[in-house]
């Protein structure tokens, strides 16, 4: 099986102020995405963007965030709902680069990675949810992100995956 790294999400404007334990996500996310590329496994960073000025392509706020360690050779994939495949060419790009298997992780938890952790196993990928590089700001709904942990896909370790 051929795996990519989709890194969902992890913008300027959306860790500002940082959402739950950031820093350690983003170190996380940074070695995930090393270890992809040692493995020949596409990293692909997907941006959230809005028509409102605080998430429009191209402004500071849509940023991938500066501490994320982005290389030439990745791939960028824009979005404009919480669903990383709805209306982007993500599943094109998965198919081009023979991806069969997904490893994610990202912002925000129960909303972007949830979605598109869903929507990926609905079409038939078979799904790792980096358990520790995926985070989300205090909301009071946000405890359900727990059991994403237990009814989704297998949950890893950022440091056993890829």
């Amino acid at each position: 099986m051929k795996s990519a790294l989709l890194v969902i999400d992890v913008q300027q404007g959306l860790f500002n102020p940082p959402p739950a334990e950031a820093e350690q996500v983003l170190t996380r996310i940074n070695q995930l995405s090393e270890r992809a590329r040692q493995a020949g496994a596409p990293v692909i960073f997907i941006q959230h963007q809005t028509a409102h000025e605080e998430l429009s392509a191209g402004s500071a706020a849509w940023q991938i965030h500066s501490e994320l360690q982005v290389q030439a050779g990745d791939h960028r994939v824009d979005k404009t709902t919480p669903d990383s495949f709805l209306c982007t060419n993500l599943g094109k790009l998965l198919i081009a680069e023979g991806v069969t298997q997904l490893v994610i992780c990202g912002y925000s938890t129960e909303y972007c990675v949830d979605t598109t952790t869903r929507r990926a196993a609905g079409l038939g990928y078979p799904v790792v949810l980096a358990a520790d590089a995926h985070t989300s700001h205090d909301k009071p709904h946000a405890s359900g992100y727990r059991s994403v942990l237990t009814i989704m896909p297998p949950c890893r370790v950022s440091k056993v995956l890829v």
